[in-house]
């Protein structure tokens, strides 16, 4: 919106230099783009916000200047166009024996013409081109200029018509029909879809509602009698029609940030008196005008206490009182409360909550007045954190043990390896392989298996399953065949196994810091085989039911795993203390002994840490013997010992340790070996 100062001061009787209003309006929230000079006068060219189409005018510009400026005062121009003074023949109802209105679209609240029979379409006068050229128009012709100028004065856009063009002595505002064209005043043949708003006379479209008038009412140097529109069209209409369209137009710009709806025979009067200043001509009595529906400006409470805990500044109720009322709200102070009641102008379609009138206070108050405050307060964590920072934990080790991991659709069919819950059908599914929500991820990664050949894979996912009453997370995993590069041992790498799975699982449960305490499934899950499986606090893992391997297609090899990640989640290990780096060095015992091929080395790795103590920094099984010097159903298991301490490690101390040890592993069944 170009503003010259020259204009802006026939309408504020101002001081303020072009910088300083520049400087004024910015800070009201109208940003200053530059200051330009046209024919030696400087011009404000100011951005409009696009909620604000109060701003795209003088008369919305000067209003904010008054607010905004105690010094500042209005002209008697100013004055009358604010109070709105309606013209003596603004009721009269002769028009309407000359022009007939309708309305068929929700997206027109009021349109209003006025009707002059006796016109003379020349030139404008010179100080009427002086003043479009530095608003940025070029003139045309009187009508056309007028328009132009009633539009950036009060941003009511309107539109004059030749009214010996206007067929059937009637208007009609509709939307347009399939495959109807029209040329608009550009010249350019148009083709309309049906959404765009159309003003029509009896036999067609004469304009784009908003945007453009038809060629075939243009006014010209031999029009005698114009037909003036004035109206208000849905700002969100306009905008689509002139996006269709590719058209960019004043008018478009004004009505897409709303203009006001009672604005519109205001603008028809100010034509009126204009044109007739300037050649005497007179309309037909009185403004026709339709209302199909009326806008009901909001009416909302002020809390003081809220609008200064916003700002950050002790706002008086008086001074939110003025900042208001000079922007013309209507306000009803409560002191007793601390509040104000608040009823928006007609102009001000952005007003929809008390946070948008605590902005204006603070607009008129003035944001340089807000103090400014170090930052206080504490820094969140950055990143991913808590839950979501431990599911990211889950993937790395997942990742770094080797496995690939696999996205699947959630919306899926039923599948063999499904969760024994029951599945979640879609009310309206779009084909049958999408018509429920996965309670499992196992069926995506057999899938994929399949898919890449289904062998020598390690697979994983994480993602969400869904039950009739819950939503969870889930990580799965498949491995099956060596899933390995080449291996130094001559027979390539040993294929997946129970134990290579189970390797897996303990690398991720390490880095996840949570339990996995294996016991037998013992076939609580059909799915995996009933004596090569196990369960946790967090899932299950196994072989896979030689059943379903046959019936997916899969390797009877393959082994999976399927983790709850919330329920594993809530299991979490006491957090391993911080210890400085040792300044001594370690000590090793080892220690061999026969066992039960039926006691599990879980057992004897607890009992062995549980004897040893502080001092035991690390422990780790260097060889197993089974043959058939030994007793059988026996094997023999070598375990090393590190230890570690503050200081120096005596012989003795080290030999009461791994003495203890042996006590334990007694205690488990097992035989110390020589």
């Amino acid at each position: 919106m170009k503003l010259p100062v020259s204009v802006l001061k026939d309408y504020v009787k101002t001081d303020l230099s072009a910088e300083a209003l520049g400087d004024l309006l910015t800070m009201t929230g109208f940003e200053l783009e530059e200051i330009l000079e046209i024919n030696g006068e400087p011009v404000l060219d100011v951005n409009i916000m696009a909620n604000r189409g109060d701003g795209a005018s003088i008369l919305g510009l000067a209003r904010e200047i008054l607010a905004k400026d105690p010094a500042a005062e209005p002209t008697e121009l100013l004055s009358r166009l604010m109070a709105d003074t309606p013209r003596r023949d603004r009721d009269n109802r002769d028009i309407w024996s000359q022009t007939n209105i309708k309305i068929e679209s929700q997206a027109c609240s009021q349109y209003a013409l006025r009707l002059f029979p006796e016109v003379t379409n020349g030139p404008s006068p010179e100080w009427l081109q002086q003043r479009l050229e530095l608003l940025g128009q070029r003139p045309v012709s009187l009508l056309v200029d007028l328009t132009n100028y009633v539009m950036f004065e009060l941003g009511q856009p309107l539109h004059a018509f030749d009214a010996a063009l206007v067929q059937g002595q009637r208007i009609v505002v509709r939307e347009a029909l399939d495959g109807e064209r029209m040329t608009t005043l550009d010249e350019i043949e148009r083709e309309l879809e049906p959404g765009m708003l159309l003003i029509c006379d009896g036999e067609g479209p004469v304009a784009v509602a908003g945007v453009m008038g038809g060629s075939t009412t243009e006014v010209s140097e031999t029009t005698t009698s114009c037909l003036l529109e004035s109206a208000h069209f849905d700002n969100q209409s306009v905008r689509r029609t002139r996006k269709r369209l590719g058209l960019q137009t004043e008018a478009s710009y004004r009505f897409e940030r709303s203009v006001d709806p009672e604005g519109v025979v205001r603008a028809l009067d100010r034509f009126a008196d204009l044109l007739e200043e300037i050649t005497g001509a007179k309309p037909v009595g009185g403004a026709a005008q339709v209302v199909n529906f009326t806008y009901q400006p909001a009416e909302l409470d002020l809390s003081l206490p809220r609008c200064r805990a916003l700002l950050g500044v002790p706002v008086t109720i008086s001074e939110a009182a003025d900042a208001l009322m000079g922007l013309g709200f209507s306000v009803t102070a409560r002191p007793e409360e601390d509040c104000l009641w608040v009823g928006a102008p007609s102009w001000r379609f952005d007003i929809a909550r008390e946070e948008d009138l605590i902005e204006e206070v603070g607009r008129i108050y003035g944001y340089e007045r807000i103090p400014e405050w170090p930052v206080a307060g504490s820094n969140g964590i950055g990143g991913a954190h808590g839950y979501e920072g431990w599911q990211d934990r889950v993937r790395e080790a997942a990742l770094r043990a080797g496995l690939d991991q696999c996205l699947s659709h959630t919306l899926r069919k039923a599948h063999e390896l499904d969760a024994a819950t029951d599945l979640v059908p879609l009310l309206n599914p779009h084909s049958p392989e999408h018509a429920v929500l996965r309670n499992s991820l196992l069926p995506g990664l057999a899938e994929a298996a399949l898919r890449n050949g289904g062998q020598d894979l390690r697979l994983f996912e994480m993602g969400r399953v869904f039950t009739d009453a819950t939503e969870r997370a889930q990580l799965a995993i498949l491995m099956t065949g060596q899933g390995r590069g080449p291996d130094w041992r001559k027979d390539g790498a040993p294929a997946a196994d129970f134990f290579d799975l189970k390797g897996v699982l303990e690398a991720v449960a390490r880095h996840a810091a949570r339990p996995l305490d294996l016991e037998p499934l013992d076939g609580a899950d059909g799915r995996f085989h009933p004596t090569r499986s196990a369960r946790w606090s967090g899932g299950v893992m196994g072989q896979i039911h030689p059943q379903w391997a046959t019936a997916t297609g899969l390797p009877a090899q393959t082994f999976l795993a399927e983790i709850d990640l919330e329920a594993w989640y809530g299991t979490a290990l006491p957090e391993a203390p911080y210890t400085t780096i040792h300044r001594h060095p370690a000590t090793r015992r080892d220690i061999s002994v026969l066992v039960s091929q039926d006691l599990p080395y879980a057992q004897i790795e607890a009992a062995t840490r549980a004897a040893a103590g502080e001092w035991l920094e690390t422990m780790w099984l260097f060889d197993v013997y089974e043959g058939d010097r030994l007793p059988a159903g026996t094997r023999s298991l070598a375990i090393a010992l590190q230890l570690r301490k503050g200081g120096n490690f005596t012989d003795e101390e080290a030999n009461q340790v791994r003495d203890r040890v042996v006590a334990a592993l007694e205690g488990l069944g097992a035989q110390l070996r020589s």
